[in-house]
């Protein structure tokens, strides 16, 4: 018989019957206690939102029906009571004992899941972080003549189901009881308790109190009417100062209605970094979601802070964070035009609320503008850069200056500036962020101009050459100079310049900068390394130092008949010439600086006959 028919022959296995899962709620606790959720405060705000969600399903149904919701907090107890849609014995079997199911799954709500806050079904679980054991009082709206039903459970996964007499609970609606556990009272105290309903229901849609003391605070402030634009930046501010604990340096409506989102951003009054998160507070149908909503705006965006309402944006399983979705991408969009629609209403219509903004947070403008050729164009007489001719915006700039030159770095525009501005020659410091890539963007939105990065050749270019017979006149001192220079990988040029008072200009640019490095690792390294980076070997220009003919030290010195200290003289200007450029100063050229202070010391205290 062969192996198939062996196979065949074979009896085939017989199902198996389901398992179903085993779940330890002292360990589900844990999970939600100290992982899902970031602070055990979260528990105020899931009773709320189960009461918030009770009531709305009441309302489908009785649009008449009372909204009502109170918490009352004593001796360690917290009390939570609501005129919602209530629950019936069978209910509270098929819905607050079943982990992940949610009453928004009930037949004939399904339609209306978008009123409710609830998505997950993890409910009650989340008062295990404060309580060992929850009391569920409960009567039913939709079925009148059911009797009201009690259910308590404990975090050992057991609970108890029992009807009650009417007279336990007369009306319609749920009442939570709660004994903190131990370690957890702090979370059930009246004040505690009172901060955290403020915080997550200020703007929830019905009567929320604590005690007898109102929660909600509606309409939202950027809703409310005011008596002008004065008092609204007025009260705004307060709201500001109330919610972030700063005054803003303006406001900025957000209003996305197909987005179902209405809120402010307010204008930090000091500047951040580009890198630090932004915390953000987002409410989701007048229950506060999160106050550290990161992902909710561009992130050139980061100098203002939101406070925002929204029906359409989904949270993640914790509640606590904005789910990463196509709706949450074109809200960022959105919302991200309304500030540049901001922007660009302050740079026509009030500069000098601009100026004041810009002085504080051009970064982010800068940001902004390099993706965006339209903002570019709008903010170019307002942005502000370094340039030779002082701290200008590019168009002011541009209009001097038929060719605006630029360099990459700020080390190489410290090397240029005082001589290029002396020679007329206009540069832009494009080292800080985005600079470069915003003169480089300039043409596209001012055409006709002319950018050209500025190198140690266009530099030289600009400085007057010295008389060919002077030049010649001064070769041995030249000579001297540039063997003396030549182991530094630089070379020596003579030129006429100004300010007299600069002795030497050191000038390179980057591929020299690299080839010196290439030499220097070469210089040190083994053989094998020694013959690899050797082959690395470029053409670059070398770095030059460029003395000035017109200055009276390089005279006295070009005059000098001794070659060594010619050499000497000429490190030392070398050395003066990397540090007024602000360069940071390699090992060897802190030895040659070194050297050269010790051999002018030695000459000048040197006496005729020998002796110091």
């Amino acid at each position: 018989m062969d192996s198939q028919t062996s196979q065949a022959s074979q009896p085939s296995p017989s199902p198996q019957s389901p398992h179903t899962f085993q779940v330890d709620l002292r360990g589900l606790v844990d999970l939600l206690s100290h992982h899902l959720y970031s602070s055990p405060k979260v528990y105020l705000r899931e009773l709320l939102q189960n009461a918030v969600d009770a009531v709305t399903a009441r309302r489908a149904e009785e649009p008449g029906a009372p909204a009502r919701i109170g918490l009352y907090a004593e001796g360690g107890a917290l009390r939570v009571e609501d005129t919602g849609v209530g629950l019936t014995e069978e209910d509270v079997h098929s819905l607050l004992a079943t982990i992940g199911r949610s009453s928004k799954r009930a037949e004939g709500l399904e339609e209306a899941r978008s009123d409710f806050l609830g998505q997950f079904g993890i409910g009650l679980l989340a008062c295990f972080v404060v309580a060992e054991r929850i009391r569920v009082v409960s009567r039913s709206a939709r079925t009148p003549g059911a009797p009201p039903v009690e259910w308590t459970a404990s975090d050992d996964g057991s609970y108890t189901v029992r009807t009650l007499p009417d007279a336990e609970r007369p009306e319609p609606g749920t009442t939570v009881h709660l004994v903190a556990r131990a370690g957890a009272a702090e979370w059930l105290a009246p004040g505690r308790v009172a901060e955290l309903a403020r915080d997550f229901g200020s703007l929830l849609p019905y009567d929320v109190r604590v005690g007898e003391e109102a929660v909600t605070d509606l309409p939202a402030p950027w809703d409310r009417p005011y008596p002008g634009p004065a008092a609204r930046r007025v009260a705004l501010a307060r709201h500001c100062h109330d919610q972030f604990g700063f005054t803003p340096l303006d406001t900025v409506d957000l209003s996305v209605p197909l987005a179902g989102i209405r809120g402010v951003a307010y204008v930090l009054p000091s500047a951040v970094s580009p890198a630090q998160r932004a915390g953000h507070r987002v409410h989701l149908k007048g229950m506060l979601l999160t106050d550290r909503a990161e992902q909710l705006l561009p992130d050139w965006a980061f100098f203002v802070r939101c406070v925002l309402d929204t029906d359409s944006l989904r949270p993640t399983a914790s509640r606590e964070a904005l789910y990463e979705d196509e709706t949450l991408a074109g809200v960022r969009e959105a919302l991200g035009e309304r500030i540049r629609a901001w922007l660009t209403g302050l740079a026509a219509g009030d500069p000098e609320r601009l100026a004041a903004f810009l002085s504080v947070h051009h970064l982010g403008v800068k940001s902004l503008a390099r993706h965006d050729r339209e903002m570019l164009r709008t903010m170019l007489p307002w942005l502000p850069f370094e340039t030779t001719d002082g701290r200008l915006s590019l168009e002011e700039f541009a209009q001097r200056h038929p060719v605006v030159h630029f360099t990459r770095t700020v080390e190489e525009y410290r090397q240029v500036a005082p001589i290029a501005s002396a020679q007329g020659i206009g540069v832009v410091n494009g080292g800080y962020t985005y600079d470069s890539e915003l003169v480089q963007a300039l043409p596209s939105a001012r055409p006709g101009t002319v950018v050209a990065e500025l190198d140690a050749e266009t530099v030289t270019a600009h400085l007057d050459a010295v008389d060919p017979a002077e030049e010649l006149a001064l070769s041995g001192f030249l000579a001297a100079a540039r063997a003396r220079l030549d182991p530094l990988g630089c070379d020596v040029v003579l030129r006429a310049f100004h300010p007299l008072s600069v002795p030497a200009l050191h000038l390179d640019d980057r591929d020299a900068r690299h080839e010196q490095a290439r030499a220097d690792a070469e210089a040190q390294a083994d053989d094998l390394w020694a013959g690899i980076l050797g082959s690395l070997r470029g053409s670059a220009p070398r770095a030059r130092l460029v003395l000035n003919h017109l200055n009276p030290l390089v005279r006295r010195i070009s005059a000098l008949p001794d070659p060594e200290l010619i050499g000497t003289a000429a490190e030392s200007l070398y050395g003066q010439a990397l540090l007024m450029a602000q360069r940071p100063l390699r090992p060897a050229d802190s030895a040659l600086l070194n050297r050269a202070f010790i051999g002018l010391l030695e000459w000048a205290t040197h006496s005729e006959d020998g002796q110091a």
